[in-house]
């Protein structure tokens, strides 16, 4: 741990998470967070839907919370004493459209507090089969978060969606990734330039780095969630961004890898801890060329 000029140990700041909660598993807040903590970010959960689990395994009940609930939670964390301990505010799943207007909220308030705060949307909408989202969630997502953000994440399908056009290959997805508005765009699951692997495209204005690993198939839930937080670990670290993406990317395809080979059903984040910390896994990292876009300063 670093420290400050007096000799005390230096405190990290603190980052907001705000995205699901399951009972059992490894997706959404429970990933995130786990990996936040693990890397040594103090953590602010909150959950914008609870489910016993991941509704891929089967059908779940589904609680949300109401909408003046959540808009009163959120408004008291906007006038917490402590706001200024917050560095950064990552979102996930959205519960209900109205909570990205509350979550647009908080950033606002973090960012007059700490100018230098982050922001990172994942934008947890879709994927192969489409929008797993009710539209009007998409939209918020979209008009209200994605729109403020510094970093996006989404996945190939849900940059597709958000950019109203195929992600048919790389020369498409790089174009369109500077058109959404943040400083940065991290696409996951992207196509790799090596066959049988894919990668995480990271665009930031003219450049472009992409970190490739082996495809495993039938990944268990939660990658992007993990991917999300590790690299916003990384970067509040003020790890360079291709380091950052090496780093997060060689952790998560590590925790993949040892979580297959065990055959679970969902990450085994608390047995790979140490993956997360300091990751072995090889990562084939390339430069791309990328027009000049627009995007956050």
């Amino acid at each position: 741990m670093s420290t400050q000029p007096d000799g005390k140990p230096r405190v990290r700041p603190a980052v907001i998470v705000i995205s699901s909660h399951v009972v059992r598993g490894s997706v959404g807040n429970r990933a995130a967070v786990f990996a936040l903590e693990t890397l040594g970010f103090p953590v602010w959960a909150v959950p914008t839907v609870v489910l016993p689990w991941h509704p891929g395994h089967s059908p779940a009940t589904r609680i949300v919370p109401e909408r003046e609930t959540f808009a009163a939670l959120i408004d008291d964390l906007c006038r917490a004493p402590w706001l200024g301990e917050v560095g950064a505010v990552l979102s996930g799943y959205l519960g209900d459209a109205g909570q990205a207007g509350d979550i647009a909220r908080l950033v606002g308030a973090v960012r007059a507090v700490n100018p230098q705060a982050l922001y990172m949307c994942d934008p947890v909408i879709g994927d192969i089969g489409g929008l797993y989202v009710p539209e009007a969630v998409a939209r918020s997502i979209a008009d209200k978060l994605v729109a403020i953000a510094d970093i996006a994440t989404p996945n190939v399908h849900e940059l597709a969606w958000l950019a109203n056009a195929p992600a048919a290959d790389m020369a498409a997805m790089l174009p369109m990734a500077q058109t959404l508005g943040p400083a940065q765009v991290l696409i996951t699951s992207a196509p790799s330039m090596m066959a049988g692997s894919t990668g995480n495209l990271l665009v930031r204005g003219g450049r472009a780095r992409m970190a490739e690993h082996r495809l495993i198939p039938n990944a268990p839930n939660g990658l992007g969630d993990l991917m999300s937080a590790t690299l916003l670990a990384r970067l509040m670290e003020g790890l360079d961004e291709e380091e950052a993406l090496r780093l997060a990317t060689s952790a998560v395809f590590e925790i993949l890898a040892r979580t297959a080979r065990r055959g679970a059903d969902e990450l085994t984040l608390e047995t790979d801890a140490q993956s997360l910390r300091t990751p072995m896994a090889m990562v084939n990292m390339r430069q791309l060329a990328a027009t000049a876009g627009r995007g956050r300063a």
